[in-house]
């Protein structure tokens, strides 16, 4: 948590932190949303810790107890962002308001901490189609914010 005040979100502003999964064709749990959407309506950010799939093994090799275990996957913003919105256009399809929208500001994090650290302020939309290069990534979806906290985000606008 502490590293992500290197983006300039004041870190008493956080509230509940929640995991965003890696979807599949069968599995596309939402259960995070509702964490988010009690941050958005209480003004908090939200800190989104992105999915890593590491030592995965496919059932077939479970089942047979075999040691063998799949390429290791990182989630990227991009994903998070792109799952979001298609959970934000499933609520609006079921006649609710969605706690964000496409043009809802979210900032993204590349290996925070590393030389090479990557932060990113976008609309939502535009996160879903920007790369952020090398794992490990988390998404901010800040909720109310001071002007100092504007200014700072203002400078990794993309």
């Amino acid at each position: 948590m502490n590293a992500v005040g290197c983006c300039g979100l004041q870190l008493y502003n956080f509230g509940e932190t929640v995991s965003i999964v890696m979807w599949t064709d069968e599995w596309q749990p939402e259960s995070y949303y509702d964490k988010i959407a009690l941050n958005r309506q209480r003004g908090m950010h939200t800190l989104c810790l992105l999915d890593i799939k590491t030592k995965e093994q496919t059932i077939e090799n479970m089942m047979r107890g075999r040691k063998i275990f799949e390429p290791a996957r990182y989630q990227k913003c991009s994903e998070a962002a792109s799952q979001l919105l298609t959970i934000c256009e499933r609520r609006k399809a079921k006649g609710e308001t969605c706690a964000y929208d496409e043009n809802t500001m979210v900032v993204g994090l590349a290996r925070v901490g590393w030389d090479n650290q990557k932060i990113v302020y976008a609309s939502m939309k535009e996160m879903s189609e920007i790369e952020m290069g090398e794992p490990l990534h988390s998404l901010i979806i800040p909720g109310e914010t001071h002007p100092l906290e504007v200014d700072m985000l203002e400078t990794f606008r993309a």
